[in-house]
């Protein structure tokens, strides 16, 4: 038996109340040899723990020592792949996060780029500031944002005027050509009758502060338009400004669904190590309900 047979020996000899005299003569023998043996010479407690081992879960936690770090690893070592995916799902989220250290930060930023845009968006919002996110974000990104056939021209308009007059008359000279001292009020009048191309270009042509200040007055009034974004832009932000430590901790915001799909991507070894914090009993119940041939094959040895 891989799991260290004196630890077992010593439950199945207290449980079936065995000598020490009979227990010299069990040494060589594996545990389900030493049931056998007892269960034949009517000892009803030998005959129970052999209904036990795959009935009561807290029967196989005494018998393999399962409060044992080291016992449940040896266990999940001699699963497959598919079963150990089966458990990753019993995991806390906290376990679920802890796991994810073993990846580099290159695979962290590929695996949060591939869950959906609401949750990147979460771990986003723990690693930065809303000033800071429109403030690292790409100037080509945020005029795709302002320009993007999605945006509500009502809603940015009326945000544009509330920039200073100084830049709106800027913006507007630069798609005349000519010199204005028009107000704010007249200059959004004029942006509303212009054709879509000039409209466009007007806004990209503001001062990248003041597109950035517009873009945040449009996001911090309606957080759902963070989604616009690329993903890769907020990949590449969080590569640049923050360290894996920093994207570890944050992604504990992750729904457990998809951390989930993170960890069964590990080498099945490390897979292994993560899974070992399950709760002992549900590690146990597990293995009764869904794993009983790997009990059978360890009280084997």
């Amino acid at each position: 038996m891989s799991i260290t047979i004196n630890a077992d020996l010593e439950y199945i000899k207290s449980r079936l109340n065995i000598s020490d005299a009979k227990m010299e003569v069990y040494q060589n023998k594996t545990v389900d040899e030493i049931i056998e043996a007892e269960a034949a010479q009517g000892n009803q407690e030998a005959i129970q723990l052999a209904a036990d081992m795959f009935t009561s879960v807290n029967s196989l936690i005494e018998l393999f020592r399962l409060s044992d770090e080291n016992n449940k690893l040896v266990i999940l070592k001699s699963m497959n792949s598919s079963q150990l995916d089966e458990l990753v799902p019993m995991l806390e989220t906290d376990d679920l996060v802890e796991g994810l250290r073993y990846f580099n930060q290159d695979k962290l930023l590929e695996l949060i780029g591939d869950i959906p845009k609401e949750e990147l968006i979460k771990v986003v919002f723990e690693l930065f500031s809303q000033t800071q996110i429109i403030q690292f974000m790409p100037e080509k990104e945020i005029d795709k944002f302002l320009t993007s056939y999605e945006m509500d021209k009502g809603m940015l308009l009326n945000n544009l005027q509330r920039l200073p007059e100084l830049y709106l008359q800027q913006m507007m000279e630069s798609i005349t050509g000519e010199e204005t001292r028009d107000n704010s009020q007249e200059i959004i009048r004029q942006m509303a009758q212009l054709g879509d191309a000039e409209y466009k270009q007007a806004i990209q042509n503001l001062q990248p502060a003041q597109k950035q200040d517009l873009t945040y007055k449009l996001t911090t009034s309606d957080n759902k338009l963070y989604e616009r974004f690329d993903t890769g832009a907020y990949t590449s932000i969080i590569n640049r400004e923050r360290d894996k430590e920093d994207m570890v901790k944050a992604m504990g915001v992750i729904k457990p669904e998809y951390l989930q799909k993170m960890i069964v991507q590990l080498p099945q070894d490390l897979q292994a190590v993560v899974t070992t914090q399950i709760d002992t009993e549900k590690f146990a119940d597990a293995l009764i309900t869904k794993f009983p041939e790997l009990i059978a094959e360890f009280v084997a040895g």
